[in-house]
């Protein structure tokens, strides 16, 4: 969801929700429909007070869930960057199968994971060359103890890395379960409803208006922002986009660069294996 899309949703519920204060004002007698407005007050009190606590904790949760998937594409992409390092004190024979295959998964986390992710539909698949680089690493016999050091640092790096793709797609699938997402709606309706016999046939109609017009911008601007750390992986605004991976692929062309060891790439540019 844009931000343009957003804002005319805000728009669109303001509206309905001054069209149904002034309407509903009309019929109203001068006052409200309440005899006690101190009672009726309190009453929208508690209303108002048990959702804005409910709306910080579900807050707090998406924003955790928001900010893990954020760092664990940065970890990610930081770990393939140190796994091509650790890569060129392996054996000759895997050194560079193993380059080239981490520069496969790092094509394929931008090209084809990210995609999924936005969508919604990666689900439990595995990376293809993160498996690649297993096999590999199954043919390896380290013999030096530079090249033993190298394949425990690997292995190391190799469950970090799992970890960190793991946090990156938590977020995916989302942290909200559908009966909270209802209960926060449920809420918010029974507060719109509740405001609606506020309505004073002696008050101004600018001030009806701009009293039930502010509680529906602020409950509908929360909402989308509920909806929004929620749903991390989007277009526009604010989402998470794969720029460390994009990073880490430039830092490898530059290591590679350095070290002077031309290795096959296995893919083409966006991560799939060469037919």
């Amino acid at each position: 969801m844009s931000i343009v899309s957003a804002g005319l949703i805000i728009v669109v519920v303001t509206a309905l929700a001054v069209t149904a204060m002034l309407l509903a004002r009309r019929r109203a007698p001068e006052g409200s429909h309440f005899q006690d407005g101190d009672r009726a007050a309190g009453v929208f009190g508690v209303l108002a007070t048990g959702f804005a606590v409910l709306l910080g904790f579900v807050v707090f949760l998406a924003f955790e869930s928001y900010d893990t998937s954020r760092s664990g594409a940065e970890v990610e992409a930081q770990i393939v960057t140190q796994q091509f390092e650790t890569a060129q004190f392996f054996p000759v024979a895997a050194r560079g199968p193993l380059s080239g295959e981490l520069v496969c998964y790092a094509r394929a986390v931008i090209h084809q994971e990210w995609p999924k992710m936005e969508s919604g539909t990666l689900g439990d698949t595995v990376n293809p060359w993160g498996v690649a680089t297993f096999r590999t690493l199954k043919s390896v016999e380290p013999r030096s103890a530079t090249e033993q050091a190298a394949f425990a640092k690997w292995l190391d790096q190799r469950s970090d890395r799992e970890d960190a793709r793991a946090d990156r797609n938590h977020g995916a699938e989302g942290v909200i379960p559908v009966p909270l997402w209802i209960v926060l709606l449920l809420s918010a309706s029974i507060i719109f409803v509740f405001m609606l016999f506020f309505a004073d046939s002696g008050e101004h109609a600018v001030v009806q208006a701009t009293m039930v017009g502010a509680v529906a911008i602020v409950i509908s601007s929360t909402l989308l922002l509920l909806w929004f750390l929620d749903n991390p992986y989007h277009e526009g605004i604010g989402g998470l986009q794969p720029v460390a991976m994009e990073r880490s692929i430039r830092i490898l062309d530059q290591e590679a660069a350095v070290v002077g060891d031309h290795f096959p790439i296995p893919c083409n540019d966006r991560g799939e294996p060469n037919t």
